[in-house]
């Protein structure tokens, strides 16, 4: 089933691209979320405090990331460098990110490490690593007082 709504994904699509980009002919050129497995697994292995270490599914991923562009627009995606297995369908993409905040206009860059199994021209895993850090310049660091 389509996800619906993908207006709603604006500020993600510099994101959508680089990793259309990335994985190249190896799925069909169709939507970011239509490259993605009806039963995906998602699992941040590097993340920020709140945000799920799992997800599965499709839908459960689209709906992790519909809220997103109330938090970060993204201005573009480079710095991509891809490193392939057939063998094994594994495919290792490393990128950056630039963009600002909607809230209060503050910059936000990061650097990313996606390792993704592809099979039948889907992905079916996904382990993702990004700098926590940098999430936290740019949208404020979480209270420590526990």
């Amino acid at each position: 089933m389509p996800i619906a709504d993908l207006d709603d994904f604006a500020a993600l699509e510099p994101f959508f691209q680089i990793i259309k980009d990335g994985l190249g002919d190896l799925v069909d050129d169709v939507h970011f979320f239509d490259i993605l497995s009806k039963d995906v697994v998602v699992d941040y292995v590097i993340t920020v405090p709140g945000y799920p270490r799992r997800v599965k599914g499709r839908k459960a991923v689209a709906d992790l990331y519909r809220p997103y562009g109330h938090l970060i627009q993204l201005e573009r995606c480079f710095d991509l460098a891809v490193h392939r297995d057939p063998a094994t369908g594994t495919v290792v993409l490393e990128y950056a990110s630039e963009g600002r905040t909607v809230q209060d206009d503050r910059p936000y860059a990061n650097r990313y490490v996606s390792v993704l199994t592809i099979s039948d021209r889907l992905v079916t895993r996904w382990r993702d690593y990004l700098d926590p850090l940098a999430v936290f310049d740019a949208l404020g660091w979480p209270d420590t007082d526990t």
